[in-house]
């Protein structure tokens, strides 16, 4: 073990010892939570990055995502010819591809695999799969059923997960509450996977299965740092009760696609005006603090760089420190962690390829750690999105949800930065998860 696996491995721990200061309640932790979640992280790691058949298992999920990702561009490239192709590619008809467009190249296969999950959702695949992860956290963790059964679900789905627990959301206590929020916005969703593949995957070609193993990774982290930063006090009512998924299955098997991809353009549509909102809020903030920054320089004879991702970068940049990244790239990973509060992980995703693209990252640990800590919905739009939507399904707690919504934020986002140190720890140089 290297020297910056060690401070990646030291890291986990001391992000949890963050969390501690941060606890709201901090004589009254559960640390067999802490123990187990961090356990089942490490285990999972160790299956993926150092045992041969989990290597194999990794590299073999990692085919079959970028094959299926391939048939989710059929609908794309059908509808809108030329400005589906990515760049370096060419139609049928040999015409060339106009460059890299976003909006018809990568955000509709959200659509794709929308109505992918409904289909499982219906063949009663994804129930059973969710049902096993939290049967796990459950015994394991010692924590409720019902956020537990919340907690796996978000492993493959958004904002629906917690449409899984709606009969027991009224009845939660707050702790379960911060619980629910955190591993929404802890983990990503299914939805979103190939939206980050495409921008990676040319600079690293198992992007695909690093997320889907960043996937796994967060639920358990989620659970420790809301356990910590929100300690329960009080008895949940399914506390070690196996809950089954509570969901409303289709008709029949088309009525599942359709919807499912109904679904799906709702979603995208949500991305698209988050998307536009808060680059264009980030935009002017730097152009206020350009002005301003800008006079201070010349009074002070200052050369600072005043935007917002460079604030936010020097705030974060401890935090990369911590999780194993090299001095020479921690900034440059540190504003991708720092912008990915405001502008979303989306921005940040193409942030970091365009490093990889200009060769800017020194170490090669560095680009792999920032796509698992940059894993997640941790930013202020998900916060908005994930508090309206759960307060949508039960009115009477949004005023709790409401309170405790920047608790669990900061949960999330140190299960992100977790989640990258795990991967930092057992990171291997010219391993074959890296396409060595």
């Amino acid at each position: 073990m290297g020297i910056y696996n060690l401070i990646s491995f030291l890291g986990i721990f001391v992000l949890v010892g963050f969390a501690w200061l941060c606890s709201a309640r901090r004589k009254v932790i559960n640390w067999r939570v802490v123990y187990w979640g961090i356990g089942l992280q490490l285990f999972f790691a160790i299956f993926i990055f150092r045992v041969p058949i989990g290597a194999k298992f990794f590299l073999f999920v990692n085919k079959v995502v970028v094959a299926v990702l391939e048939t989710a561009t059929a609908g794309t490239k059908f509808l809108f010819g030329r400005l589906a192709y990515p760049p370096g590619t060419a139609t049928e008809a040999g015409e060339a591809s106009l460059g890299n467009i976003l909006a018809f190249q990568a955000l509709p296969t959200i659509i794709f695999f929308a109505a992918i999950i409904g289909a499982l959702y219906y063949l009663r695949i994804m129930p059973l799969i969710i049902r096993g992860f939290s049967f796990v956290f459950t015994r394991l963790m010692r924590i409720s059923g019902a956020e537990s059964l919340c907690a796996s679900s978000n492993i493959f789905v958004g904002v629906e997960s917690a449409l899984v627990v709606r009969p027991h959301l009224k009845d939660m206590t707050k702790s379960e509450l911060v619980t629910i929020l955190s591993a929404s916005m802890g983990t990503i969703a299914s939805t979103v996977l190939a939206l980050y593949v495409f921008y990676l995957q040319g600079q690293l070609p198992t992007i695909a299965g690093h997320l889907i193993s960043a996937s796994f990774l967060s639920a358990p982290a989620a659970v420790v740092m809301a356990k910590v930063l929100y300690p329960e006090t009080e008895k949940p009512k399914t506390l070690g009760v196996d809950v089954k998924p509570h969901y409303e299955r289709e008709d029949n098997l088309i009525m599942a696609i359709v919807n499912g991809a109904h679904s799906g353009l709702k979603y995208l549509g949500g991305i698209v005006a988050l998307l536009l909102a808060f680059l264009g809020i980030v935009a002017l903030l730097d152009l206020i603090l350009g002005w301003l920054g800008g006079n201070l320089n010349n009074w002070f004879g200052w050369s600072f760089d005043w935007s917002f991702s460079m604030i936010l970068g020097y705030i974060s940049y401890p935090f990369t420190l911590i999780l194993g990244v090299p001095p020479a790239d921690a900034l440059e990973i540190a504003k991708l962690i720092g912008e990915r509060t405001v502008v979303t992980e989306i921005a940040s995703y193409q942030h970091l390829s365009q490093l990889l693209a200009d060769g800017t990252l020194v170490h090669p640990r560095s680009a792999i750690i920032a796509s698992y800590a940059l894993c997640g919905f941790a930013h202020i739009a998900s916060l908005a999105i994930f508090v309206g939507g759960i307060g949508a399904l039960v009115p009477e707690r949004l005023k709790d949800l409401s309170q405790l919504g920047f608790r669990a934020l900061l949960a999330a986002t140190l299960a992100c930065l977790m989640t990258g140190a795990v991967a930092g720890a057992f990171f291997l140089k010219g391993s074959i998860l890296l396409g060595g």
